[in-house]
């Protein structure tokens, strides 16, 4: 059982499968955005307060996917135990969504601003 699992929830037998994976690599998304918001505040002085929002959108999609860590581990490892599992497919158009805009206004910022 893992320290992110409240007790009395039922979770799944092998401590191998797919929740850990998935909470890993949600954590990894969670890092690039700290990183990629870091490196906006970097370009503040040389960019002007545009990348404020930048920074701050950055800040606020990962704080999202850190909030929503536990429930989403609960979900997973209750699925994984009675055999029904479905995607969070919200979570990731939302993230992939946010990610592409992102990436889109950094180049927009460093060739206009």
């Amino acid at each position: 059982m893992s320290s992110i699992t409240p007790p009395g929830v039922r979770t799944h037998e092998d401590p191998g499968l797919q929740p850990e994976r998935t909470v890993l690599s949600w954590g990894r998304t969670m890092l690039a955005l700290c990183t990629a918001a870091a490196i906006y505040l970097k370009w503040l002085p040389a960019h002007g307060a545009f990348v404020l929002s930048l920074f701050t959108v950055a800040l606020c999609l990962s704080g999202g996917i850190y909030a929503t860590q536990r429930m989403r581990y609960r979900r997973e490892s209750v699925g994984i135990a009675g055999e029904r599992i479905t995607p969070d497919l919200v979570a990731v158009v939302v993230t992939s969504g946010t990610c592409l805009v992102l990436g889109v206004l950094g180049i927009i910022t460093v060739i206009i601003f």
